[in-house]
């Protein structure tokens, strides 16, 4: 169905809404201890979300899944360094964003994000995009986790082009990478920005597509894992690369300096940093351990 100009904004807030309500029903479910709360926030300049917090599960150390609706008079650096041509223009941004750490170092840390934007300038047409996408980060790796993320990944990919996947999974090999670090921060996933060429509807369709993957590609893999026993080792082992999760968000990711360069909610913007984190100097795993392979998946890899 054409959705009209007019009701883009809506239909995508309609959309968003129901995911975040979705994703926390079922993340409620497998964790089966802990409740998401929800605290509701407006923004000064314009706009407000409703952020959702799980804390101390039986499955989740923390959790969660926020949804925001912003808007403003520029847009902020963050969002126009890849299209300088957009600089001072008005405009609204909707997203759902996820970030997830697991207790038990065998199931995977996760991310994901889904979003839309609008730059408005009088007299021109308003410009829009969506972006996105999602990502995995193991502390011990099974391969066939990672060829069923990998998987789920490319058959949600596959109605709309027989090289999206391929495209998209590069575009988040590359942009998970910490560069100081000469390593991924994960085994990647998808990412895409920018995405308009295809007109509204199709465009959308894709961001929808990315959004309900998200539950088929972890859910499966947090049952598998979460009664795995770990002792004292890998504990300390999460707890550090968890420190890599840090230093990703605060260094590099576009989306956390969105949200603080343009005003947001500060706690809502770094709920995705981990509960408990160590730094350790100079570490180096034991050789022929566990954590040392681990080091084999800090790089782009064709997991299919």
């Amino acid at each position: 169905m054409q959705i009209a100009d007019a009701e883009r904004g809506a239909a995508v807030e309609a959309f968003l809404r129901g995911l975040q309500d979705r994703l926390c029903t079922a993340l409620e479910g497998v964790d089966g201890r802990a409740r998401f709360r929800e605290d509701a926030w407006q923004r000064a300049e314009g706009g407000g979300g409703r952020t959702r917090v799980l804390t101390d599960g039986a499955v989740f150390e923390q959790g969660g899944v926020n949804f925001s609706r912003v808007h403003g008079e520029r847009l902020p650096q963050a969002a126009t360094a890849q299209r300088p041509e957009l600089a001072g223009r008005a405009w609204t941004a909707l997203g759902v964003s996820l970030v997830l750490h697991p207790r038990n170092p065998y199931v995977p840390t996760t991310h994901l994000n889904v979003r839309y934007f609008e730059a408005r300038k009088e007299g021109a047409e308003p410009v829009w995009w969506f972006g996105g996408g999602f990502d995995l980060t193991p502390y011990y790796p099974f391969d066939e986790d990672i060829v069923h993320w990998h998987t789920v990944a490319r058959d949600l990919c596959v109605p709309f082009g027989g090289d999206v996947y391929a495209k998209y999974k590069r575009w988040c090999d590359e942009y998970f990478f910490l560069k100081h670090r000469n390593e991924t921060r994960g085994i990647g996933g998808l990412f895409f920005d920018d995405l308009n060429a295809d007109g509204f509807e199709r465009s959308f369709d894709f961001m929808r597509a990315a959004g309900d993957g998200f539950a088929n590609a972890y859910l499966p893999i947090v049952e598998k894992r979460k009664s795995t026993p770990f002792g004292e080792r890998e504990r300390e082992f999460q707890l550090y690369r968890r420190g890599r999760y840090v230093e990703f968000n605060l260094v590099y990711d576009r989306g956390t300096l969105f949200g603080l360069q343009s005003g947001g909610r500060t706690e809502s913007i770094l709920m995705s940093l981990p509960p408990r984190v160590r730094f350790e100097y100079a570490y180096a795993p034991a050789p022929g351990s566990a954590e040392a392979r681990f080091a084999e998946y800090l790089k782009p890899r064709d997991w299919l």
